[in-house]
């Protein structure tokens, strides 16, 4: 198989006779506007068309500003919430003829601030973040560049942004309060490190509203941030310790999907039964909670409106950037609870 190089404009010109400006006119659609003639506008077409000329991309972005490529930031792409949030971004993405990067931060401020600034280097059009930082000075940074960002799942409340979330304290106390009904009065609730995330702020928040207005007493010792980067190990420790002085708690909310799969596991190892000893609510439907034995009940997020939305509030800032440019897109959607099969009625 023959592999042929790249053709470049000056290869074009060069078998023409004429100058690559002239070709680029051509190929541009302005071959009319500068004059040159029809014969030399279809000698350079037929060319292109027989060498199947693609033009670099790159380069044509640096000339008209615009590359129409979109960066996403998220924190944990093995994590199914932003596996799935990425594919469908790139679907919206490519359906408007924009190009996908996808970065992953590992939850490293560090290291998303190095993602960011290699996305402004490669010249993308716009970003769509699921920030780990806790400031927001890579934020006002985008704003000073004029570059057009919308956050998804994750928010600052001191400094608004255009953005895209669901209600993560109402999916909570909804979760929450749906334990209460069922007679559970001993819910502790799990969330996961870092614990100034706005996302587990809202459903610790969620989570505790629900306690508060039911008039049950908060414990404390009921609440646990686990660590990121010790998932199994933590929530070990706490069972363990819980089962052996007899204190297991009768429910557990649990404020991301990570943490149901590892106590799923706990649980297994430590010979604790679901829903038999305690009952579990998740934050986060994945597919895999459909077919575990029990069934997990969960707060749903609408993956798909939370992608398509920000792709369009993105690509509106991208098209018309000083008609946006003073009015916040801020969108916060519902989530549902999916009943299944990991809660036990309770008779108080």
């Amino acid at each position: 198989m023959t592999h042929l190089k790249n053709v470049s404009l000056s290869y074009i010109a060069q078998r023409l006779g004429v100058s690559k400006t002239l070709i680029s006119m051509v190929i541009n659609g302005n071959g009319d506007k500068y004059g040159i003639s029809k014969k030399t506008q279809e000698r350079v077409l037929k060319l292109v068309k027989d060498l199947d000329y693609k033009p670099n991309q790159f380069a044509r972005g640096l000339r008209i500003g615009k590359s129409n490529t979109i960066g996403l930031v998220v924190s944990d792409i093995s994590n199914t919430f932003y596996a799935r949030i990425a594919r469908n971004i790139e679907d919206y993405c490519s359906q408007q003829d924009y190009n996908l990067i996808i970065c992953n931060s590992d939850e490293n401020q560090e290291k998303e601030i190095r993602i960011i600034n290699n996305l402004i280097n490669k010249q993308v059009d716009g970003l769509i973040i699921s920030s780990t930082i806790n400031d927001t000075k890579h934020l006002e940074l985008l704003n000073d560049k004029g570059i057009p960002f919308v956050l998804i799942d994750r928010i600052y409340y001191t400094y608004p942004c255009n953005h895209v979330i669901v209600n993560n304290f109402q999916g909570a106390k909804d979760a929450t309060s749906y334990l209460i009904r069922k007679g559970h009065r001993n819910i502790a609730c799990f969330t996961i490190s870092p614990e100034y995330i706005s996302t587990q702020v809202d459903r610790f928040s969620g989570y505790r509203s629900a306690i508060e207005e039911h008039f049950l007493h908060f414990n404390r010792k009921n609440y646990k941030v686990i660590p990121r980067d010790d998932i199994y190990n933590s929530i070990f420790r706490i069972l363990k310790i819980m089962k052996n002085n007899k204190s297991l708690p009768t429910a557990i909310f649990l404020a991301n999907n990570q943490l149901t799969l590892s106590l799923l596991k706990v649980c297994s190892d430590l010979e604790i039964n679901i829903p038999g000893d305690i009952s579990i609510v998740s934050f986060d439907d994945i597919e895999v909670f459909s077919f575990t034995n029990p069934s997990i009940t969960c707060v749903s997020q609408p993956i798909e409106s939370i992608s398509q939305n920000a792709v369009k509030i993105l690509l509106e800032l991208i098209e018309k950037k000083d008609m946006y440019k003073d009015t916040l897109k801020q969108i916060s959607l519902k989530t549902s609870l999916v009943k299944r099969n990991s809660v036990k009625k309770i008779n108080n």
